[in-house]
């Protein structure tokens, strides 16, 4: 009996061996991938990129992506489906929705100016999943010649959008089962509308602005504790002989309505766009802001709790447009960035990992990703492919301001690496430090910095002086320093 019992202890913990490893807790800098990155953002830095203010011209699109239901066959070149699963909350179970509360769009904003072309292409969508942007970005190309790399991404993080866009364990979790004919469908309305931007573009005048919103938005990981990214960020344009377009981005998670909601709809996000629509005219353009960690504090849940906080956040934007001084010139740039990505590290305790082999097939996730910013005359906006912390976001905030700019941090930027949250917190036994952190405790250093470098390299150096500079933590900064001194 004993031998017996020795035998089945001995094949568990060969079977642990097998598919778990300790948690790698080195430094970002000593990742290998590490090196790819600095080598990177220092090619990046050889490309010239004009500072000097320039007439700039934006262009305009959009194509809608609200699903049709209830057809006899699937044709998703028409966005017909016989069913679809939400996509945002696991205890809806994948169930079909029920129809549509409102309507989901996909919007482009394209900006040329002194020989470049960024477009920011944002969807009513709860992420823009890895092979999506990775279609949309072939057909661009084919249609109008655009690259990958001119292609900023967005989504409102609705959580309920359109699900059935991802295969593997997590993703069909989130949202529901796999069906192809949804990102054949995603992918070709994200062309449509980047297209029609970039065949609309016209002279434009271009302010950037901001308001602080803090009574709508808090820190649910650790609530008083913590700090809160309080600002509604917005990039005004009024364009030559057509309607002026809006482009905003906030860091609350797009969850007022909860997942009992079983209908199609923008939740808070799209009751801004829509009231900002019709009440300023032209195209008004949302963009989750670093979401992680931070939840809405609307005045009540549901759809009613939605429109209420859309509303009220439109009728903020709407004063701060008022005194917004929009310019036929400003200072432009593009850069984007494709880094590799470090060994997946998935948890079950907290010194204890999945091996990145067995990992690989229960995460939807790739080896590279991209990072990307674009520069608005005081204003850089980047785009991370995660719920990026709206804490990490104003550590960056505060090391760019030092470069004379001001940061907003995007994210869902055509991929998903999970929840990436300052570092500190990684011990923490919750949903967002353990279930959807993938990558372990050097991913947040490590996007910091790179942001940090392409921030950089859209601004120049800071103004700080290299002594200054040093006093960096640990997510984010050290990375710079090292790529500047290349």
């Amino acid at each position: 009996m004993a031998w017996a019992l020795g035998g089945v202890l001995s094949l568990l913990l060969l079977a642990a061996a097998t598919v778990l490893a300790p948690v790698d807790r080195r430094d970002f800098t000593a990742l290998p991938c590490a090196a790819e990155a600095r080598q990177a953002l220092a090619q990046a830095r050889s490309v010239h990129l004009p500072w000097a203010s320039q007439p700039v011209r934006v262009g305009v699109g959009r194509a809608p992506l609200t699903p049709t239901l209830g057809t006899a066959t699937n044709a998703p070149e028409r966005g017909e489906f016989v069913a679809l699963p939400l996509a945002g909350y696991g205890d809806r179970q994948g169930r079909p929705a029920e129809g549509v509360a409102d309507p989901l769009w996909v919007k482009a904003v394209a900006f040329i100016s002194a020989g470049q072309t960024g477009v920011v292409i944002a969807a009513d969508s709860l992420i823009i999943p890895r092979e999506v942007a990775e279609d949309a970005a072939r057909r661009v190309h084919a249609a109008c010649g655009l690259d990958r790399a001119q292609l900023y991404f967005g989504a409102t993080h609705t959580h309920s959008g359109l699900g059935g866009w991802g295969e593997g364990l997590v993703a069909e979790a989130f949202a529901g089962g796999f069906q192809p004919g949804v990102r054949i469908w995603m992918a070709q309305q994200l062309a449509t509308a980047a297209c029609a931007a970039v065949s609309d573009v016209r002279p434009a005048r271009v302010a950037v602005t901001s308001f602080e919103a803090p009574e709508w938005v808090r820190n649910r990981l650790v609530g008083e504790r913590g700090r809160v990214d309080t600002r509604f960020s917005l990039v005004a344009v009024e364009r030559e002989g057509s309607t002026p377009v809006v482009m905003g981005a906030y860091a609350a998670h797009a969850t007022v309505q909860s997942g009992s909601v079983m209908r199609f709809g923008g939740d808070y996000p799209g009751h801004w766009q829509r009231a900002v629509e019709q009440r300023r005219g032209g195209t008004a353009v949302f963009l989750a802001g670093a979401v992680g960690s931070h939840a809405p504090r609307p005045p009540k849940g549901g759809a009613e709790g939605a429109a209420a906080m859309g509303e009220a956040l439109a009728a903020r934007t709407l004063e701060a447009l008022a005194q917004a001084r929009p310019a036929a010139a400003l200072e432009f740039g593009c850069l984007s960035v494709e880094i590799p990505l470090p060994p997946l590290q998935p948890r079950v305790a907290d010194d204890w990992k999945v091996r990145s082999w067995l990992s690989r097939h229960l995460l939807p996730v790739g080896d590279r990703t991209w990072i990307q910013g674009i520069r608005l005359g005081d204003a850089v906006w980047l785009s991370t492919p995660c719920d990026y912390s709206g804490e990490l976001a104003l550590d960056l905030r505060e090391r760019i301001r030092g470069r004379g700019a001001e940061a907003v941090v995007t994210s869902f930027n055509g991929d998903y690496l999970g929840y990436v949250v300052p570092s500190a917190y990684y011990g923490m036994n919750t949903y967002e430090t353990r279930t959807m952190a993938f990558f372990g405790p050097q991913l947040p250093g490590y996007l910091g910095s790179v942001l940090d470098g392409v921030a950089e390299t859209l601004t120049g150096p800071p103004r700080a002086t290299e002594g200054a500079a040093q006093g960096t933590t640990r997510d984010g900064g050290a990375f710079t320093n090292v790529v500047a001194r290349r």
